[in-house]
């Protein structure tokens, strides 16, 4: 079995504060992708570069602080793609694919972080630039190699995907066109949403995410926001998935699932 896990970490330094590493040491991961690290290089330095055995690679933000995403792996990649080619989200540290090729296979494990419009007009706009750029390269992707994006979509695809979906109708990550977006990247282009393959009615039980005001975690009004994206033979392997809360690393909980493959 393969076992993969997914985080966003709300800050890699914070998240290790709060028992990460212990955790990952005792469920042994073949691999974890982690978003928003909040890290340069220079503070992964030293410190950083592995996590309870998995050596990490990265793509660092060049805004100080901000966003960055890693895949931490114990099998050594036979390439490394930081950024997907683009000039405006490439600079935001979005990005980086593991690629483990062999002569009967070609595999990717993607670490990806989906630009947030929470914050107003403006990064919604980016938002949506975002899907209309990244579509393409992952239906391109699609046609060449088999692989498994593990990120912060920064959108709730279903109404059984958030608590309060009635109010949220008009609010970044529950918008009409987001979840289009994801429906067609699961219908047209025919990726696999991993958690919904295996659980497909789970509701209070799918939330990776929770707001920080009012009692949001405590009162489970949360937002399932953290995905396993696969491609059909990938995602047919899934055997178990399942989110992690009996600890809380960041405003996000771990979502790990165990494929029946191996590198």
């Amino acid at each position: 079995m393969f076992k993969l896990s997914s985080i966003n970490l709300n800050g890699i330094r914070s998240a290790t504060t709060k028992g990460l590493e212990p955790w990952l040491a005792k469920i042994k991961p073949d691999c974890i992708c982690v978003q928003e690290i909040k890290a340069q290089a220079a503070d992964v330095e030293g410190r950083f570069e592995e996590l309870a055995g998995l050596k990490g690679y990265f793509h660092f933000a060049e805004k100080k602080g901000y966003s960055g995403v890693g895949v931490y792996t114990r099998h050594e990649p036979s390439d490394v793609r930081v950024g997907y080619g683009s000039p405006e989200f490439d600079a935001e540290g979005r990005y980086v694919e593991l690629r483990f090729d062999t002569a009967g296979a070609k595999r990717s494990l993607i670490s990806c972080y989906f630009p947030s419009g929470s914050s107003g007009e403006e990064r919604q706009q980016a938002k949506f630039r975002f899907l209309d750029e990244f579509y393409p390269h992952l239906t391109q992707l699609k046609a060449g190699r088999e692989f498994i994006l593990c990120g912060d979509v920064n959108v709730a695809h279903q109404e059984i995907d958030l608590k309060n979906w009635r109010s949220n109708r008009k609010n970044s990550g529950f918008l009409p066109e987001e979840r289009a977006w994801m429906s067609k990247l699961l219908g047209e282009a025919g990726l696999v949403d991993v958690y919904r393959r295996l659980h497909p009615t789970a509701t209070d039980e799918a939330y990776t995410w929770w707001s920080n005001r009012g009692q949001a975690y405590a009162k489970n009004v949360g937002w399932r926001l953290d995905y396993h994206l696969a491609t059909p033979e990938l995602a047919a392997t899934a055997r178990s998935v399942a989110i992690y809360k009996q600890e809380k690393f960041s405003d996000h909980a771990p979502l790990t699932a165990e494929y029946d493959w191996s590198i």
